[in-house]
């Protein structure tokens, strides 16, 4: 699946933010979101390719596509 394949339900560009900053106030982004929808989060930290995809399993959310510093996070 490719990133032209997604479509956006919402996004979030986290700036400059670090991982525990971003992971914090991720789940409050994904909260609006009806199961199904997918949020577009960029995240430019360097330890963002190893953080989403574990925040994601934790939370019983899928990452659709990771191409840092973007992240398709579907909501469960």
């Amino acid at each position: 699946m490719t990133s032209d394949d997604i479509r956006a339900d919402a996004e979030w560009d986290a700036g400059l933010l670090g991982c525990g900053e971003i992971l914090i106030l991720l789940r409050g982004r994904m909260q609006p979101l009806v199961t199904g929808q997918v949020l577009k989060l960029t995240a430019r930290d360097q330890a963002a390719p190893v953080e989403m995809p574990a925040w994601c399993r934790l939370t019983s959310r899928t990452l659709l596509r990771a191409d840092h510093p973007h992240y398709w996070i579907k909501q469960r």
